[in-house]
């Protein structure tokens, strides 16, 4: 039996309510092929997002530019996330679940095609930031469509398939990239994506049909710019932290004070932005017209799930980007050694993913988040004992038994997050955990990589040797990441499965 009815507000996206005889909620077939197509386009963007940082020693001989020009590949990528990703809330709401999805794919095989056939680095810069513009749109696309059409007894394991695209996208890009350049020029990165990408959205184009009602508030062009100096000034200005030059020399301290007035500007235009974009924002969303409807925070549930998240996601960016660092400068590994120790942990992640969303949905969150808290606190602190004489397979095992403990936390976080709001409010749910992943993610890089910087420049300062100083660098880093991990263990108590709470407990209106 299946009920099918469209919820105003979501895109047109239908609602659907279905169950076996036998009573089980179960998805219909057209659902599945729109989730999965879904997932597909997703996981091929993400996997995109994650190639450059192999291919920035090669762009710099091939295009003859400088490391930190270079550098902008990847720092434009995730400015242009910042800006687009707390938009699609309102145009999720405005335009349909099958002119969003033909546009986020259009602009990232547009794009990719750009970087394929791009002659220099300028060209090759702007066709990352119009990669990065379907990018943003597609992870919102995805959790908005899948909390809306899939019942909520079974979100948990469609939310654990979102997982699988999280944490295998990461872990394989780098490792994709490093194969393809051992044999090939720095464009057959994207040039290997391309027909996927254009394959994903032929088919895309052909059988996501969800047209329906939409919404016609006009977009607020203030609070759009708005938006873009808050989220793009914080991203950028996160950026900055430990880009200054190195060393001795009049060179690296100039380059250090320029760094530390570009971060410092940067972080109070967007603060300043934000401030404004959030008052703007709670007068439009009087009457419905916000481009970001924060009225989503008057769930303690979500709000609580979304801190949890900002931490979880500080602590696994972090981790992905100091670890192979370690065993690179510290232990001696080369680039294939480094990225193969990271790629146990991210399959483990994938494959627990969907057994996982199983356990949420018949048990809840606690028997998950607790768990996941300790294992991920605990290897943190753990990771703070790595010395110049740790052995590389427990550095493996170790980063595959911290995934798991990441892997027990998104899957409920995820689910419970946006299943605390209304559906009209699951557009900027999704746009909301976006943003926040992309933010946060990007201050766990900036952070763990600025106090890396600090303390290893501190300890050749004193006397140590490269290595040394390396090893004293990551332990600094470890040490802040295990720091940050405490309040994931009292944050996991206190988040809840929406249909586990009291009676009458108020959802976000």
């Amino acid at each position: 039996m299946a009920a099918i009815e469209t919820t105003p507000g979501t895109g047109g996206i239908p609602h659907v309510s279905r169950s076996t005889p036998g009573g089980a909620a179960t998805l219909g077939p057209r659902e599945s092929r729109v989730i999965w197509l879904l997932l597909a386009a997703a996981f091929v963007a993400i996997l995109n997002e994650t190639t450059m940082g192999v291919a920035i020693p090669h762009l710099i001989v091939d295009l003859g530019i400088t490391a930190l020009a270079a550098q902008w590949l990847t720092t434009s990528f995730m400015l242009t996330m910042a800006v687009v990703i707390p938009i699609t809330g309102f145009l999720l709401r405005r335009f349909t679940t099958r002119t969003m999805f033909v546009a986020a794919m259009g602009l990232f095989s547009a794009g990719t095609l750009i970087a394929f056939l791009a002659p220099g680095f300028p060209v090759l810069l702007g066709a990352r930031v119009v990669q990065a513009s379907g990018t943003a749109i597609m992870m919102p696309l995805l959790m908005t469509t899948l909390m809306t059409v899939v019942p909520p007894a079974i979100r948990g394991r469609m939310m654990g398939r979102v997982s699988i695209v999280i944490s295998l996208a990461p872990a394989i890009g780098p490792t994709l990239a490093g194969a393809l350049l051992n044999s090939f020029e720095w464009r057959w990165i994207f040039g290997v994506v391309l027909p996927i990408a254009l394959v994903a959205l032929v088919v895309g184009a052909r059988w996501i049909h969800n047209l329906g009602e939409t919404t016609r508030a006009p977009i607020d062009v203030l609070s759009v710019i708005l938006s873009a100096l808050g989220f793009g000034g914080l991203v950028f200005g996160l950026s900055q932290l430990g880009a200054g030059g190195h060393g001795g020399g009049a060179d690296a301290a100039a380059a250090a004070a320029a760094s530390t007035t570009t971060l410092v500007v940067s972080l109070s235009i967007g603060a300043v932005a934000l401030g404004l974009f959030g008052w703007r924002q709670v007068l439009l969303q009087r009457e419905d017209d916000a481009l970001l409807d924060l009225r989503v925070f008057r769930s303690a549930n979500f709000s609580l799930s979304i801190a949890q998240l900002a931490i979880m996601s500080m602590a696994f960016f972090g981790a992905i980007t100091v670890v192979p660092l370690y065993l690179q400068d510290v232990l001696g590994a080369d680039a294939l050694t480094a990225g193969l120790v990271v790629l146990p942990g991210a399959l483990a992640m994938g494959l627990a993913g969907p057994v996982i969303g199983r356990v949420y949905d018949r048990w809840g969150t606690t028997v998950l988040l607790v768990p996941g808290a300790v294992i991920t606190s605990s290897l943190l602190w753990f990771y703070t004992t790595f010395t110049i004489d740790t052995p590389v397979w427990l550095v493996a095992i170790s980063q595959t038994v911290l995934s798991l403990g990441l892997a027990l936390s998104f899957t409920p976080l995820f689910t419970a997050s946006l299943a605390s709001l209304q559906p009209r409010f699951y557009s900027y749910g999704s746009a909301v955990v976006g943003t926040v992943q992309q933010v946060a993610g990007a201050a766990g890089i900036a952070l763990m990589f600025g106090v890396m910087a600090a303390a290893t420049s501190t300890a050749l300062a004193s006397g140590a040797g490269e290595t040394a100083a390396g090893a004293a660098g990551t332990h600094a880093a470890f040490l802040t990441a295990a720091i940050l991990s405490l309040p994931l263990l009292v944050g996991a108590f206190l988040i809840r499965k929406p249909a586990d709470q009291p009676m009458g407990a108020p959802p976000a209106h």
